[in-house]
């Protein structure tokens, strides 16, 4: 018998260098125990360079239920995989799919558990902004069940790669700070982790969403365990709409419903073209564009993405459409191209707050993918449609240099294909005095670090250029 220490968070790799050194040992699940690295133990470990030369493949099936089931808290998760792992290699092909193997049956659930865990971690989690060190950072406790920080992390750089943020928790902490995700030892849950205006907000969403008809306690609880209601400030007030909600229910059947409209004056008012003067003030123009039906990208995006800048503004720069994070905060210009943008347009020498921002398209579009919504280009209808609103929006501003942003936007503002590349530099879109030049995006995607710096001193460039022929 021999003793194999793993750490109690051990990863796929951890747990794969050890199980291989068993394998290359010839050691049967019988023959081999797992323990946490401080456990006290009389077998002797495995001797070292034991793995040189040994290979076997496994199935993607093995795969998915180690990268799973290794993150549940269970003691004999790490013994179940390895008998598994042991039977697949000897020969029982088949055997990581098959829900009848007692073994196999196991660590799905624990699979089944991890994952709702990192789901539960993504939708209660609630962060709070704090001053550390100078900078405001959005601190956040959460108490997960099994050893998920690691797995959970990458969908909070996604969502929130624009701020600061740290997350704290009784396994470990993760910070992502200027483009950079770290993991830390463990944390106790902070003094002050209240704050009594985001707790608000979110009490008097959950609140305003709650609906008595629809109450069902055994779902909530399955959906809302309890374990997660000390760091949920929305769960203290659950009590009293149960409580109510009998009552609430009541009122609302006595209630006479309301009338509907005709259908015809439903889809009359759905249809209805706004109405908007060449004179229209910025104000009322992005209220007109915020109830914008023109195309299809209303229905999925969260709101309307109006310009953002100083109405008087001698440089308008006009991008492609709104991305993830402008989506939702409703600001253009805000995200990781948005935040490289104000990087350039500061080495140029161009003030942003003295600038005006907006897009060719005011709307998000995008593919799902999981629970991403990556970018889509808009078509050729969806730009001419939007070019309505971005014919006014300039015609407001009356700017002195109206700069696109890409070929998107170049394409709105002249009417045609342009390529970004032999055009780049000064042009004339119609009447107005303009500039084509790159989207700060396109600097993101650009795979070689070389080439990458080499674009970047060029759209400088550009901005330099920009900025003296708007002066």
């Amino acid at each position: 018998m021999h003793a194999v220490r793993l750490p109690g968070d051990a990863d796929d790799a951890t747990f794969r260098a050890a199980a291989k050194r068993c394998i290359a040992l010839d050691l049967a699940p019988q023959d081999v125990a797992f323990m946490d690295e401080a456990a006290p133990s009389l077998f002797p470990p495995l001797p070292d360079g034991t793995d040189a030369g040994t290979s076997f493949s496994v199935s993607r099936a093995y795969q998915d239920l180690l990268h799973d089931a290794i993150c549940h808290r269970a003691a004999d998760r790490f013994d179940l995989l390895y008998d598994v792992l042991w039977r697949v290699v000897h020969g029982a092909r088949g055997l990581a799919a098959n829900p009848a193997d007692p073994a196999v049956a196991r660590l799905s659930g624990y699979a089944r558990a991890v994952r709702r865990d990192v789901h539960k971690m993504h939708a209660f989690l609630r962060f709070r902004p704090r001053e550390i060190d100078g900078r405001t950072r959005h601190v956040a406790w959460f108490e997960p069940q099994h050893f998920t920080l690691r797995r959970a992390a990458p969908f909070f750089v996604d969502r929130f790669a624009g701020m600061d943020w740290l997350i704290a928790t009784p396994i470990g902490t993760a910070a992502w700070c200027e483009g950079r995700l770290v993991f830390g030892p463990p944390a106790d849950k902070p003094a002050d982790a209240d704050d009594p205006v985001l707790d608000e907000l979110w009490s008097t969403y959950y609140r305003t969403t709650f609906n008595p008809a629809r109450l069902r306690l055994d779902a909530m609880r399955r959906e809302m365990p309890r374990n997660f209601w000390a760091n949920m400030p929305e769960t203290r007030q659950i009590p009293a709409m149960v409580a109510a909600a009998g009552r609430r229910v009541a009122g609302m059947r006595a209630q006479a419903p309301d009338v509907p409209p005709a259908f015809s004056e439903r889809v009359a008012a759905h249809w209805r073209p706004a109405v908007v003067r060449s004179d229209t003030p910025l104000d009322e123009l992005r209220a007109e564009v915020a109830a914008c039906r023109r195309c299809p990208l209303h229905g999925p995006a969260t709101q309307a993405v109006f310009g953002e800048g100083p109405p008087d503004a001698s440089i308008v720069f006009v991008g492609e459409q709104p991305g993830d994070q402008e989506d939702l905060a409703g600001r253009p210009f805000v995200g990781p191209a948005g935040q490289l943008f104000d990087r350039a347009l500061a080495e140029a020498g161009i003030d942003r707050s003295a600038v005006y921002c907006t897009n060719a398209v005011k709307h998000f579009k995008y593919e799902p993918r999981g629970r991403r919504r990556i970018h889509k280009k808009p078509d050729p209808g969806e730009v001419t449609a939007c070019r309505w609103w971005l014919d006014r929006e300039l015609d407001a501003l009356a700017p002195r240099l109206v700069v696109a942003l890409g070929g998107t936007s170049a394409g709105a503002l002249s009417g045609r294909a342009v390529s970004v590349l032999s055009e780049r530099g000064p042009a004339q879109f119609g009447a107005r005095a303009g500039w084509i030049t790159m989207h700060p995006s396109f600097l993101l995607r650009v795979p070689d670090a070389a080439r990458q710096a080499e674009e970047y001193r060029a759209f400088v460039a550009d901005l330099r250029g920009i900025r003296e022929a708007a002066a």
